[in-house]
């Protein structure tokens, strides 16, 4: 079972089947998704995409988390990942994915601190990447923010990606990112 984590503006909880509409609705912003190859315009291969990504086990302590805003608990956000790399490893991977009404409210760089605290200080890891597309420049700013830094080039599903990572280290030493 995943922790909750609580911030300052948000709560971040295991993701469950209960946030699968909200999810749904998410994706089917082309905004939200263009740069994330996926099935977003096929509703059935999206729906059962998603319900294998709520459902698998992606090992202990690795997840999904939804992020709600502490002022409005039934507020869908987004969400947040913590899972293998492209769901199977084996480096291990931070994402995030939100609505377009939360952009630019500092949301996912709030959301992502506490993840990357429980992955380096309860997991254990040694360090954690962010793959971004080329063009996301706002993901590209949230892993900055968090102290990742572009390390390599890596492909999924046939796009090109700029891998970030961060190590436990580097994570630590950086009082901006805590």
């Amino acid at each position: 079972m995943l922790p909750t984590f609580e911030t300052e503006r948000l709560i971040l909880r295991p993701r469950s089947m209960a946030d699968l509409d909200d999810c749904f609705a998410m994706d089917r912003d082309p905004e939200v998704t263009k740069f994330i190859p996926g099935p977003w315009n096929d509703p059935e291969a999206h729906r059962l995409f998603l319900t294998n990504r709520i459902q698998a086990n992606f090992g202990e302590g690795l997840g999904y988390w939804s992020i709600f805003a502490k002022e409005n608990t039934k507020q869908f956000l987004g969400w947040i990942l913590l899972i293998p790399a492209d769901a199977v490893g084996p480096e291990i991977e931070i994402g995030w994915r939100l609505n377009r009404l939360t952009w630019g409210k500092g949301y996912a760089t709030e959301a992502a601190r506490p993840v990357l605290a429980y992955a380096f200080a309860t997991l254990g890891l040694e360090y954690v990447i962010a793959d971004i597309a080329p063009g996301n420049t706002a993901s590209m700013r949230v892993a900055e923010k968090l102290g990742l830094s572009p390390t390599r080039e890596t492909t999924y599903l046939g796009q090109s990606f700029a891998s970030y990572s961060i190590t436990r280290e580097a994570f630590e030493g950086n009082s901006a990112a805590l």
